[in-house]
């Protein structure tokens, strides 16, 4: 496996990581067990939005209202899995 292959799994790992505790942060402030006004969690709230919401806003669009259920987070994390297992296989060579 080159270098490069290896930065682009490790990009994905970090990117579903950031999706997974993106939603534990909503889901804790969700339950009122972190403060929506502190501006520690305010910033980090934005920030992870910000690094998340390209990649779930499509898909938020594609599915169908569930009643306050977001299966978004779920199949981006399973796509990118699917993708980095793509990219793993793709690269090894052919025996």
């Amino acid at each position: 496996m080159g270098p490069i292959v290896w930065l682009i799994l490790t990009l994905i790992d970090i990117y579903i990581w950031i999706v997974i505790i993106a939603v534990i942060v909503e889901l804790l402030s969700y339950f009122a067990i972190l403060d929506r006004n502190n501006s520690f969690v305010r910033q980090a709230r934005y920030a992870l939005q910000r690094l998340t919401e390209p990649a779930l806003a499509p898909i938020r669009r594609i599915l169908p209202d569930l009643g306050g259920i977001d299966l978004s987070p779920l199949l981006l994390i399973v796509f990118l899995k699917f993708l980095a297992i793509a990219v793993a296989t793709w690269t090894q060579p052919l025996l």
